[in-house]
């Protein structure tokens, strides 16, 4: 058997990480077609069937799974040996991953989260997907629910309540909606308007920090967190809580990372920030006029 490089192995990582070649070729450049061959003649230097394709995407095998499991562990191994060198160096990052509004929230209070005198850098990853932690891909995330792998520690942080906004005297008839596209809406609260209104969608978007603008313009109402909508001076609340979509949070970290000093001090700061807005979360303090 060939030796295949590492070059192939990052290829395959996004392949499988992505779905299949499409996602491949968005994040690494190189053409869907050259990335399936490319996957081709991994699985002939490797001597084993890594993907079963069909035309909804590429889906791992069994091997293709084991060999996933195996390169994984590998960039954790990787990043903490750059983790421990870079500290030698005074120039660690810690690297956050957090959900739109969670992430919004942060950087309005970025000063609280990384003062003048630290020796650390923050790199802040945006997105709706589950943060992953166990292989070391972040140092810090936020997740809707409390992690089960056992190498995760947690701190809970609070509960998040949800309610829809519309524009400030905004008509009580105006059924139009605002929603983010079903393909992006992974989160409970992107999906209502989907389950609960869909006849009255009139736009979608692709991410949700477009929602608030968009009421905000009169365009439609719009289910928010209440953290969200409630601290709008443009936005009023349409009816109630919606209490299917109430869940708790957690900051999470690698169990055995979350001593690291710096890990450490950028987690106490971000409990601290979002511990002091726990009654903007949970809702208990609506719009004001």
């Amino acid at each position: 058997m060939k030796n295949a490089n590492w070059d192939s192995y990052q290829l395959f990582l996004q392949v499988a990480r992505l779905g299949g070649l499409t996602g491949a070729s968005a994040a690494s450049g190189l053409s869907p077609a050259t990335i399936g061959r490319r996957m081709l003649d991994l699985e002939q230097e490797v001597g084993r069937a890594l993907f079963s394709r069909s035309q909804t995407g590429y889906r791992l095998t069994g091997d293709g799974q084991a060999l996933l499991d195996h390169l994984q562990e590998m960039e954790a191994a990787a990043r903490k040996v750059e983790a421990w060198r870079q500290s030698g160096e005074g120039g660690t990052t810690v690297r956050i991953t957090a959900g739109t509004w969670i992430a919004w929230l942060l950087t309005e209070n970025f000063a609280a989260i990384r003062m003048p005198g630290d020796a650390f850098a923050i790199s802040l990853t945006i997105g709706e997907t589950r943060a992953n932690l166990a292989y070391r891909e972040s140092d810090i995330g936020i997740r809707a629910f409390e992690p089960e792998e056992g190498n995760l520690a947690a701190r809970q942080l609070g509960e998040v309540a949800y309610a829809v906004y519309s524009r400030r005297n905004a008509a009580e008839t105006d059924e139009r909606w605002i929603a983010v596209g079903e393909e992006e809406a992974i989160s409970a609260y992107l999906r209502w308007p989907h389950s609960h209104a869909a006849a009255g969608i009139v736009a979608t978007v692709n991410r949700p920090r477009s929602l608030p603008d968009l009421v905000r313009a009169g365009a439609g109402k719009a289910v928010l967190p209440c953290f969200v909508g409630d601290l709008h001076p443009d936005l009023q609340r349409q009816g109630g809580e919606l209490p299917e979509l109430r869940h708790r949070q957690w900051i999470v970290m690698n169990a055995e990372d979350r001593h690291r000093p710096e890990i450490r001090t950028v987690a106490d700061r971000m409990t601290k920030l979002i511990r002091s807005y726990a009654d903007l979360f949970a809702g208990k303090r609506p719009s004001r006029g």
